[in-house]
């Protein structure tokens, strides 16, 4: 029974898939038939700008799944040209060399001069760089393997940046010699993450305080604290700052249906639009992957209908709100940027394949 329900589930996702690559591509009104990209410029960006469904970003290059996960760079100063001479709109660069190579247009004089190696990111990293770095969810492992910080400078009640601070010593079995001479992170949990469907705990929001690098090692390790985002108090933990990730990743709906809820929104509100982060209850163990798009949809709401003095209750149904691009995946949770919105974002708020 367990390998028939396998095979269908197969079959239904190579059914999407399918269906996704032959689906008509769409332009967008007043797509550009030529377009020179400049600095400041996103692939999400140019995918609006091409596509009434930017997720469709693939589709307009003819790229195979592998192109999707290590795409080919876009670069400042490269000319895109749509190709509408066939039976499908197709984006090329308007060059000899093929899809990847560079090419660029004679700039004017400038007063400095401006690398043009450093291709154009996924969406926009101003909104989403403290979420690449800072441990943002952590579960009862995470917080065991961490260090956790037992005294405080001058015996003082709390500390900030440029103060040493004094941990429980390093366990060897957990802890990289890279990791003990970097950067680490000081943070506290907070709010439990909650399925909303089963109930079932995901783990915890980590309260991100600031940074800090070890100044010596004995019967305690010492601290001293580089930067400092709220105070840090004694009870609180660090972890090894994790590697910065650039997010260069193709946006590009799922190959499977994945379906989930909006956890939360980053920062304690209720409410979310265009730039907000929010966070979904599903993660890497469901499927999800950095540069999936997902749509967001508002819940449908409940009318109460009266003839002739009886009352029928009906729910409308749920209707397509706006776009999420997950740019971070844990386990079993991701964060998504929301890129447009109709409506306000809200927690319970449907996400899934577009």
């Amino acid at each position: 029974m367990r390998h028939i329900i396998s095979v269908l589930l197969l079959c239904i996702s190579t059914t999407l898939a399918h269906a996704e690559a032959i689906r008509p591509v769409v332009l967008a009104d007043g797509a550009p038939d030529r377009y020179t990209v400049v600095r400041g410029d996103t692939l999400w960006g140019l995918s609006a700008k091409y596509l009434k469904d930017p997720f469709r970003w693939p589709a307009l290059w003819k790229m195979n799944t592998q192109e999707i996960k290590n795409p080919h760079w876009i670069y400042p100063g490269q000319v895109l040209v749509l190709d509408r001479s066939g039976a499908t709109p197709r984006l090329r660069f308007d060059n000899a060399g093929g899809k990847g190579a560079q090419t660029t247009e004679k700039l004017l004089p400038r007063e400095y001069v401006e690398s043009s190696t450093v291709p154009i990111p996924s969406i926009p990293p101003q909104d989403i760089e403290p979420f690449l770095s800072q441990p943002l969810v952590v579960d009862q492992a995470t917080i065991a393997d961490a260090l956790r910080v037992v005294g405080l400078q001058d015996n003082r009640v709390i500390v900030g940046a440029g103060d040493t601070i004094y941990t429980t010593p390093y366990a060897a079995a957990s802890t990289s010699a890279e990791a003990v001479k970097g950067i680490w992170q000081v943070f506290r949990p907070g709010k439990a993450l909650s399925d909303p469907e089963t109930r079932e705990d995901l783990g915890f929001e980590a309260k991100y305080l600031g940074t800090a690098r070890v100044i010596g090692q004995g019967e305690v390790a010492s601290f001293r604290l580089l930067t400092s985002k709220e105070e840090v108090l004694a009870g609180d933990f660090l972890l090894p700052a994790p590697r910065m990730d650039v997010v260069s990743y193709t946006p590009h709906a799922p190959e499977k249906m994945l379906s989930g809820r909006v956890l939360s929104i980053y920062g304690g509100v209720m409410y979310g639009g265009p730039q907000s982060v929010v966070v979904l209850n599903r993660g890497k163990k469901d499927g999800l992957e950095p540069g999936h798009v997902l749509a967001v949809d508002k819940a449908g709401v409940t009318i109460n209908d009266r003839l002739a003095g009886e009352k029928q209750t009906y729910t409308l149904p749920d209707a397509r709100n706006g776009l999420v691009f997950v740019f971070r995946v844990f386990d079993r949770v991701a964060y998504a940027l929301v890129m447009s919105a109709q409506q306000p974002v809200i927690v319970g708020d449907t996400a899934h394949t577009p």
